[in-house]
């Protein structure tokens, strides 16, 4: 099943203003936000599809080529190192941070964070790509450790962080315009955490992580093309504090075959013709992805002809329709010719240039 087109992700039409655009997303990620929907896989689905669509969609570069040629514009790198943003990160983008901040009274060291996405990358054969096919990959992940509980040191070698006495915020007070303005800032000696490491997690070496390797299913889909890549929900780097996970993003590289050579849902091949089928016209047999097929040669064929065997070629993704194989017919010339067959070629050239 293909991606849902952006703008009717967002609930907007294609020729929406950017404050239109923004105004939708933001309705959205209230009504889906993992914070507010705890344990919904289908709203944390929904919400990172949100925030796929309006990071495209809210750049107009982005945007004017997903107009042009859809999804198939974007790679995995265009969303690489992309995390679900917090309930309160989400709206300080839009300048009402602070104020969420002040009445929630969250640190950071409670906000629960999503995984990171993953990429691996898999080799495949142009039949397989034909086919579809199910594979296997291992992928390192790293969970959160359950000596320390993700901290990274040792049990009961944890102190309050003397900066900020164990909040994990740094408050200031500063005069503008005759008010008092209050800033909140992560401490930057604990990292917002609170807590400060007296002795390291031997079992995570004060990493909070431990890295296991994961057998994880990938079903390609028939018609695959080079450097495709397919999304695993969920199959990333695990959350913190009972955050979402990211997501596994598979890139396709489909190899070069030997007969032939792929140009979207077209194949070419090249096969050798002699000069008395070139001359008189024939029927030959030519290879193709699945088999073999019948040819059929008029007379007078030129070399390096393009002969068209209609839905021989590669399929659509999504759909049973095939395209076209493209065969080049390449006149062989013998050589060496005995007298013989000489004089003969000559007698049946006489008179012609």
């Amino acid at each position: 099943m293909g991606k849902q087109d952006y703008y009717e992700t967002l609930g907007v039409r294609r020729d929406a203003s950017q404050d239109d655009i923004k105004k939708s997303y933001r309705q959205l990620a209230r009504k889906y936000h993992p914070d507010l929907n705890k344990g919904s896989k289908e709203a944390e689905e929904h919400f990172k599809e949100i925030n796929e669509a309006y990071r495209v969609l809210s750049d107009p570069q982005k945007k004017a080529e997903y107009d042009q040629v859809g999804h198939a514009a974007f790679t995995p790198e265009d969303f690489a190192g992309y995390k679900t943003p917090g309930y309160d990160d989400l709206f300080r983008d839009f300048g009402l941070g602070d104020i969420f901040d002040v009445f929630s009274g969250r640190r950071e060291s409670a906000r629960s964070r999503a995984g990171a996405d993953l990429r691996y990358d898999i080799s495949i054969s142009l039949t397989d790509a034909f086919y579809g096919i199910k594979n296997t990959v291992e992928v390192p992940h790293d969970y959160e450790c359950m000596t320390c509980h993700g901290t990274g040191g040792q049990p009961g070698f944890m102190r309050d962080c003397p900066t900020c006495r164990g909040t994990g915020e740094l408050r200031r007070v500063q005069q503008s315009g005759g008010q008092q303005v209050m800033t909140i800032a992560p401490c930057p000696d604990c990292g917002g955490r609170g807590k400060i490491i007296g002795k390291p997690c031997e079992t995570c070496q004060g990493r909070g992580m431990i890295r296991k390797t994961r057998r994880i299913e990938v079903s390609i889909p028939r018609g695959v093309r080079d450097g495709q890549f397919l999304r695993i929900a969920g199959e990333g780097e695990p959350g913190m504090k009972q955050g979402p996970p990211g997501d596994l993003y598979a890139v396709v590289h489909v190899t070069e075959h030997p007969s032939f050579e792929r140009h979207g849902v077209d194949l070419q091949s090249r096969t050798n013709i002699g000069l008395r089928t070139a001359l008189l016209g024939g029927e030959m047999t030519v290879p193709t992805l699945t088999g073999t097929a019948l040819l059929t040669i008029p007379p007078g064929t030129q070399s390096h002809t393009l002969f068209r065997l209609r839905g021989q070629g590669m399929p659509y993704m999504g759909s049973d329709r095939r395209g076209d194989l493209l065969v080049k017919v390449v006149v062989t010339i013998p050589k060496n010719l005995t007298k013989v067959q000489k004089e003969m070629v000559d007698g049946a050239f006489s008179g012609l240039t």
